[in-house]
C-alpha cells in the first residue's frame, strides 16, 4: 500500500534537506505520496502564525508527517511552532535514538542509546504569570496519566526492540510532588515489565555520567525540560544534531523531524547535510512497517559514510548536499 505523508519543508536549509531526503526515499522504492504543508516563516507570511490549522489538519488526516527545521519569529508572542505541533496533536512521545556513525568526528565509539522525552507537560505547558511587578511564576505540570503513558510506550518499545535496561531520570529530591509523581508512574508501569531492568537516577548525576561513559546506559526516560536538554547532550556524543534523527509520536499521529536548526548562514548554498532528516524518514518507514526499505537505505548511508569520500563539511568532508545525496543514490 501507499502512504500519504504531510511534508513540512521547513526554513533555512529545510527545503534542501527535505528535497534530498525525498529523492532518496523515492529511489529506494518507498511507497509515499507527499502532501506539502506550510509552517514556520512561510506560514507566518501566509497565515500570520508559524503553525497554521491547515497544517495540523493535514497531519490529523494523514496520521504521518515529515518535518524539516523550523524557525519561530522572535518577539512576535508566538510559542515555538514545534511546541505547538506537539501539544495540538498530543504527540506525547519524544523519541531520540542516538548512535555513533562511521567517520563522524567526535562520535563516542559504539554509542547506542535511546532517549524518551515526555513531550506535553512540565514547564512547556506554557502556564506562567506575573504575580507581582517584576516577579514571574512558571508552573511545572506533572500528571499521573502523562507519566504512565510515556513509561508504557517506552517499555513496549524496549520489549519489541530487545532493549533491557532503562533509567528514569528526575529531580524528585527537589520536586518531590512533580518529579516524584513521574517517578511513581514509572515504577507503577514498570511492575508490568519484570523482565526489564528498571533504575532511577538524578538528572544532574546523568549529566555527569553520560559524557564520561555513555555505554553504561541503554534507554533513558525523562520529563520534558530534562529530556530537551539531555537529548542534545546525547546528540553531541554522536557528533552533533546534524547526524541524529528524532520523532514525536502520539496515539493518532506521528511526526518525524530533523532536530537541528535552520542554519540560515548556509541556506541556499548547497552545503547542508540531509543525514538527520534522512534518518528520521527512515524511522517513519520503520514506524509503518516498511522495514526492508528502511534497511536498504540504512545500508546505503553506512556505505557512504564508511567510504568517507563524499562527506559534507559538518562531518569533516568537502562534499555538498548534491554530491552526498548522489553518493547515497549510487549506493542504493
Amino acid at each position: 500500500m501507499r502512504y500519504r505523508v504531510t511534508l513540512i519543508e521547513g526554513d533555512g536549509i529545510g527545503p534542501e534537506v527535505t528535497g534530498a531526503t525525498c529523492r532518496i526515499l523515492a529511489a529506494a522504492g518507498a511507497p509515499i505520496d507527499w502532501e506539502p504543508a506550510p509552517a514556520g516563516g512561510v506560514a507566518m507570511e501566509q497565515f500570520g502564525v508559524p503553525m497554521p490549522e491547515v497544517t495540523l489538519q493535514s497531519i490529523r488526516n494523514n496520521r504521518l508527517g515529515l518535518k524539516g527545521p523550523l524557525m519561530t519569529p522572535k518577539g512576535t508572542g508566538f510559542r515555538s511552532a514545534n511546541v505547538a505541533l506537539r501539544q495540538e496533536l498530543d504527540l506525547y512521545v519524544g523519541l531520540r535514538p542516538v548512535r555513533s556513525l562511521p567517520n563522524v568526528p567526535g562520535a563516542w565509539p559504539g554509542l547506542d542509546l535511546v532517549l524518551f522525552r515526555e513531550n506535553t507537560e512540565d514547564l512547556y505547558a506554557g502556564i506562567e504569570h506575573e504575580v507581582t511587578p517584576g516577579t514571574v511564576v512558571s508552573m511545572k505540570t506533572s500528571t499521573r496519566a502523562a507519566g504512565e503513558r510515556i513509561a508504557r510506550w517506552a517499555m513496549e518499545y524496549m520489549r519489541y526492540r530487545g532493549r533491557r535496561r532503562i533509567h528514569c531520570c528526575h529531580k524528585a529530591a527537589i520536586n518531590p510532588r512533580a518529579d516524584g509523581a513521574f517517578l511513581a508512574a514509572f515504577r507503577g508501569i514498570g511492575a508490568e515489565y519484570p523482565y526489564i531492568e528498571q533504575l532511577d537516577m538524578g538528572v544532574d548525576t546523568l549529566a555527569l555520567m553520560l559524557p564520561v561513559d555513555p555505554s553504561k546506559f541503554d534507554v533513558l526516560l525523562l520529563q520534558n525540560l530534562y529530556g530537551d536538554i539531555l537529548s542534545d547532550l546525547c546528540a553531541g556524543l554522536a557528533g552533533g544534531l546534524g547526524v541524529v534523527p528524532g520523532a514525536n509520536i502520539g496515539s493518532k499521529a506521528a511526526v518525524f523531524e530533523a532536530v537541528h536548526g535552520t542554519a540560515p548562514d548556509i541556506a541556499g548554498q548547497g552545503k547542508a547535510n540531509p543525514l538527520a532528516l534522512l534518518l528520521s524518514a527512515n524511522m517513519l518507514l520503520e514506524h509503518v512497517g516498511e522495514w526492508k526499505i528502511a534497511a536498504k537505505i540504512e545500508r546505503a548511508v553506512w556505505e557512504v559514510l564508511a567510504d568517507g569520500k563524499h562527506l559534507t563539511g559538518d562531518v569533516g568532508g568537502r562534499a555538498g548536499t548534491e554530491e552526498f545525496t548522489a553518493a547515497i543514490l549510487d549506493a542504493l
